[in-house]
C-alpha cells in the first residue's frame, strides 16, 4: 500500500471514530455492552476483513496499515479495537494455516463482519505458559473430542467461530494442535461475562468444552504444531496491542492538553505553569517514541517474523499507555478521578495492554532471549 493510500485509510477511519466510536464509548463502558452498530460500521468499511486475503473478499492490509488502524480505533474505544484485533487473529489463523476449503467456507463471511472470530489459547492454570494447558482434543475415528476450559476469551459470547489450541495427548506437552471450532457445536458452553476493571464493553468470557465433537478436517495444523503457529500469529497480535496502547496514550495526552489549555489557576491556564507544561512535554515525547517503535516493528514484520521488535513495541507502548494515562488523570486533578471526563476510562483501560497477549514480563523475556542473536 502506498503512503497516499494509507493516508486515505487513516482519514476514513479517523472520521468514523469521531462520528461513531468515540460518542458511544462512555455508555458502552458504563453498561458493559459492546456497541454492535459500531461493529456493523467497521464491516461496512471492510475493516473486519483487515487480515483476510483479497481473493476471499478481504482488505489484506500490510502490517503498517494494520497498526495505524488499531491505533486510531483505540483512540476512540479500546474495547472496539480489541474485539477487532482478536477477530483478525482468527481470520489470520484460517488464512495462514487453513486449507482452501476452510478459507472458502469461513473467510468471506468473516470478512463481511459475521461470524465473529475468537482465539482460545489461555486457560485458568495456563496463561503465560500455554504449554501447560490441560484442554485435550482426543482423536476418535474421524473426529476429535474436546474437553477442557479456556479463559479470558475476547468475543466469547459474540463469536461464531473459535480458533482453539488443545493437546491431542494429555501427557505430551508437544502435542498442542490448532483447531477450528464452530460455536454452535454441542458440548461447548460460554461462561459468564467477566466484570473487569477496564475494557468493560469488551465481551470477555470463559469457554468450557465437555465432550464437544469436531470433524478431524477442522484441524488447522499438523499435530504438535499448535504452539508454533500460535506464537507466529501472536507476533502480529502484539504489534496490534502496541498500536492500541499508543492510541489510548494519545487519547489521554490529547485530553490532558485540552484540559490544561482551558483550566485556569493563579490567573492563567495551567498549561502555562512549567510543572504542567513539562509534564505534557514528557507525555508527548513518550507517545511519539512508542508510536515510532511500534511502526518500526510493523514494517519489520512485513518482511518476515521479528519477534524481538514486536515484543519491544508491545512492552514499551503498553507501559507508556499506563504512565501517560496516569499523568493525564493528574493533570485533570480531582476531575480526572470522576466519570465526567474520559481520562478515568483511559486510565482503567490502559492497564490491560501490559497484560494480554503476553505480559510486560514475558515481553522482556522474549527481548532478552534475542539479544545474543
Amino acid at each position: 500500500m502506498t503512503a497516499s493510500e494509507r493516508s486515505l485509510v487513516e482519514e476514513t477511519v479517523s472520521d468514523f471514530v469521531e462520528r461513531e466510536v468515540r460518542p458511544a464509548a462512555a455508555e458502552a463502558d458504563a453498561t458493559q455492552t459492546f456497541p454492535e452498530d459500531v461493529w456493523d460500521g467497521l464491516a461496512e468499511l471492510d475493516l473486519t476483513g483487515l487480515t483476510v486475503p483479497e481473493e476471499y473478499g478481504g482488505f489484506d492490509a500490510d502490517r503498517l496499515t494494520y497498526s495505524v488502524v488499531n491505533e486510531i480505533l483505540a483512540r476512540g474505544d479500546l474495547s472496539v479495537a480489541t474485539a477487532l484485533s482478536v477477530h483478525c487473529l482468527a481470520t489470520s489463523c484460517i488464512a495462514t494455516f487453513g486449507t482452501d476449503e476452510h478459507r472458502e467456507r469461513w473467510l468471506p463471511e468473516m470478512a463481511s463482519g459475521r461470524p465473529i472470530g475468537a482465539f482460545a489459547l489461555s486457560e485458568p492454570e495456563a496463561g503465560s505458559n500455554p504449554a501447560e494447558m490441560s484442554t485435550v482434543a482426543r482423536p476418535e475415528g474421524d473426529e476429535y473430542v474436546v474437553d477442557g476450559e479456556k479463559q479470558w476469551i475476547t468475543n466469547g459470547k459474540r463469536s461464531g467461530v473459535v480458533i482453539l489450541f488443545a493437546k491431542t495427548d494429555p501427557d505430551d506437552p508437544d502435542s498442542v494442535t490448532q483447531f477450528l471450532v464452530p460455536k454452535d457445536v454441542d458440548g461447548l458452553e460460554v461462561g459468564d461475562k467477566e466484570d473487569k476493571l477496564g475494557l468493560r464493553a469488551s465481551d470477555t468470557t470463559s469457554l468450557r468444552f465437555d465432550g464437544a465433537r469436531i470433524p478431524a478436517s477442522n484441524r488447522l495444523t499438523e499435530v504438535g504444531e499448535g504452539l508454533k503457529s500460535a506464537f507466529s500469529i501472536l507476533t502480529g497480535g502484539r504489534i496490534a496491542i502496541a498500536s492500541q496502547a499508543v492510541g489510548v496514550a494519545d487519547a489521554a495526552l490529547s485530553a490532558a492538553v485540552a484540559y490544561a489549555d482551558e483550566r485556569e489557576q493563579f490567573g492563567k491556564p495551567i498549561a502555562d505553569h512549567q510543572a504542567i507544561a513539562h509534564k505534557l512535554a514528557d507525555m508527548a515525547t513518550d507517545v511519539q517514541a512508542a508510536r515510532l517503535l511500534t511502526r518500526d516493528a510493523a514494517e519489520k514484520n512485513d518482511e518476515g517474523v521479528d519477534a524481538m521488535a514486536a515484543s519491544m513495541a508491545k512492552y514499551f507502548a503498553s507501559e507508556t499507555a499506563v504512565d501517560v494515562a496516569s499523568e493525564a488523570v493528574q493533570v485533570h486533578g480531582g476531575y480526572g478521578y470522576t466519570k465526567d471526563f474520559d481520562v478515568e476510562r483511559y486510565y482503567r483501560d490502559a492497564k490491560i495492554t501490559t497484560i494480554y497477549e503476553g505480559t510486560s514480563e514475558i515481553q522482556k523475556e522474549v527481548i532478552a532471549r534475542h539479544l545474543g542473536e
